[in-house]
């Protein structure tokens, strides 16, 4: 585990199916402490999959002790349904920092892009490539969810001077 004078960042992307998360800390330059996914089967009734979420996210958090955590927001979603369903995963997932205690600060994916990128419409590929520069990655993130969670965590960093 890290040395507690080092702050311990945790970044979400949250989701039904596939939940993004990562956990940074830094000193001089932030470093990648671990990273995945907690996902749900799309076949599984709805409100077990907000349990498993629930779950595993409180088993994360119990493992690596986050001082914070970055959140990113949930933008407008052409499918209501999705969006509905995304924002109870959301939910459970707030509550489950807030239960363990952990500030939580809220960022829009512009806000993420621009954190990471300086471009508020950098694409998947711009925005995993970043995250491996920035924390002298051998490679990208694979998944999507976990690159975003990443950056989450990292424009969390970036901000704590101004939160």
């Amino acid at each position: 585990m890290q040395n507690k004078k080092q702050k311990i960042i945790m970044g979400i992307d949250p989701g039904l199916a596939t939940i993004g998360y990562g956990f940074i800390t830094y000193e001089k330059q932030p470093k990648l402490i671990s990273c995945g996914c907690i996902e749900t089967p799309a076949k599984t009734e709805f409100k077990e999959r907000l349990n498993i979420i629930y779950h595993e996210l409180n088993q994360i958090i119990k493992k690596y002790k986050p001082d914070f955590v970055g959140v990113e927001k949930l933008y407008f979603c052409k499918n209501i349904k999705t969006a509905m369903d995304v924002g109870h995963a959301r939910g459970v997932i707030i509550l489950a920092l807030s239960q363990n205690k952990i500030p939580i600060y809220e960022f829009t994916p512009l806000q993420i892009k621009r954190a990471i990128t300086s471009y508020g419409k950098a694409d998947k590929n711009q925005m995993k490539e970043m995250v491996k520069i920035i924390l002298k990655l051998k490679q990208v993130p694979k998944k999507d969810d976990t690159a975003d969670a990443i950056s989450a965590a990292l424009t969390c960093m970036y901000n704590m001077n101004h939160i």
